[in-house]
């Protein structure tokens, strides 16, 4: 009887805390990213030290964090119901990236080969990340007002097909790493929203035909697009402090093409390397493999404990190790241990999403964590997986610890939107769960099929 009674108030302590800041888990998930960014960004900052001094690398990275936990905090108080959350987070954010999306094409920067950036005094903008956090939104308000009673109705499944494929178009100039993320992501949120796996296979089935035969075309135009690169696109390298370095025309910039539709020849440049990397071993360090060798090497050095905090000897020589490649600087100085500790936190964060979807009585909200979460691990898992050589080299930050001003924010509003949803759907229940009573607008109130109500989903 005691332990019974120590369990219910434990579960309703959880509740308490969860109606007040939103899940505590997912809070406490949010702070460990935070402290592991703090002191793995630091570490693998050798080069801005050499250049700006010991303490301007954390000062920078605490500002961004910080700026980012303002954005939570600010976030997580605001119902999802409310329409001025809907419209800033539907509306205003889908028409914000569309418009930097297509400012992006024609007059945006090229960072590392592709033309992905708009810079502004003191801040860069990078859309594709904003298109992720975008697509989610827009994919969970289609599929919560087209619902039927068997599934999303032609209309919506017509709607859903549409967005994901001006955004994938929209991404393929920005590198087609963030399309296939934002394509895995779509898969997700459609496959939970209903639509049939028919209608999803046919969907996708056109999108892969039609993009095969786009970098078909590409293709037999390189050459044009290398001309008029050298006529005069500038392409640019971002150093250790944020800023701008001419890039030479050496071996690894003349055997991809200009940073225009697809890149093609970079990209299958980079495939052909990652089918052969059995035999990384017997090649030279050059401009060309640099990234795959040296982020090995960390590895290497990690095993299984790792070499200790601030002991990286890789971070001075790999490029981008405060960035694309900070997992691999984890696992040299954390090991496999560290490794497979923030491996799992980013699971656990999906695992206590899809139990609060649970939780929803509505389409809406759980769309909208579960798009969340799934944005965040998978992006997540996608640069995992390039840093150990699943994948081919790409770019692609690690949410919330490698350093970059946009995915920082960006991560942060998607944490905020877990939180208020979260905290929303533990104060619309009352003590026997049984409804969630607010009213929301233009038919976005249809049921969550998936609902299960477990007994003790805040515990």
């Amino acid at each position: 009887m005691a332990k019974e009674k120590n369990d219910n108030n434990e579960i309703v302590q959880q509740q308490s805390l969860a109606q007040k800041w939103g899940d505590p888990y997912i809070w406490g998930i949010y702070f460990m990213l935070l402290a592991i960014s703090v002191v793995e960004s630091y570490s693998a900052s050798s080069r801005e030290i050499a250049a700006n001094g010991i303490y301007m690398p954390l000062i920078k990275q605490l500002v961004l964090l910080g700026f980012g936990v303002g954005i939570v905090f600010f976030m997580y108080r605001f119902d999802y119901d409310r329409p001025a959350f809907l419209n800033s987070m539907i509306v205003g954010l889908a028409v914000f990236t569309l418009f930097t999306l297509v400012w992006v094409m024609f007059f945006g920067k090229a960072i590392n080969d592709a033309q992905r950036a708009i810079f502004l005094p003191g801040f860069t903008i990078m859309p594709a990340e904003f298109a992720k956090l975008s697509v989610v939104t827009l994919l969970a308000y289609i599929l919560a007002r087209c619902q039927t009673g068997n599934g999303v109705s032609t209309n919506g499944t017509i709607l859903a097909a549409i967005v994901v494929g001006v955004y994938g178009a929209l991404l393929i100039k920005n590198g087609v790493t963030n399309t296939i993320l934002l394509m895995s992501i779509s898969v997700i949120m459609l496959i939970i929203g209903g639509i049939k796996l028919k209608r999803l296979a046919l969907i996708f089935g056109i999108f892969i035909v039609c993009g095969g035969v786009f970098m078909l075309l590409k293709s037999n135009n390189d050459n044009k697009e290398e001309n008029l690169k050298s006529a005069g696109q500038e392409t640019v390298l971002i150093d250790a402090n944020g800023k701008e370095v001419p890039v030479p025309q050496n071996e690894a910039q003349q055997e991809a093409a200009a940073p225009n539709w697809g890149r093609f020849g970079t990209v299958m440049a980079r495939i052909d390397r990652w089918r052969n990397s059995e035999d990384l071993i017997e090649q030279e360090i050059g401009g060309k493999n640099q990234q795959e060798m040296f982020s090995r090497m960390a590895i290497a050095h990690g095993g299984v404990l790792g070499v200790g905090l601030g002991h990286s000897r890789e971070c001075s020589r790999l490029p981008l190790a405060f960035s694309d490649y900070i997992f691999s600087i984890i696992l040299e100085e954390g090991g496999l241990v560290l490794g497979l500790f923030v491996l799992l936190l980013y699971l656990w964060l999906l695992a206590r999403a899809a139990m609060i979807v649970q939780r929803s009585r509505r389409v809406l909200p759980a769309l909208l964590i579960i798009g969340m979460a799934s944005m965040i691990t998978m992006q997540a898992l996608f640069h995992m997986a390039i840093n150990v050589g699943v994948f081919p080299v790409s770019g692609q930050p690690l949410p919330l610890i490698s350093k970059g001003g946009t995915s920082t924010l960006v991560i942060s509003i998607a944490f905020g939107v877990m939180l208020s949803v979260s905290r929303t759907i533990a104060n619309y229940s009352n003590k026997t769960d049984k409804v969630e009573t607010s009213t929301l607008p233009d038919g976005l109130d249809a049921e969550n099929p998936s609902q299960v109500l477990p007994r003790h989903i805040w515990s």
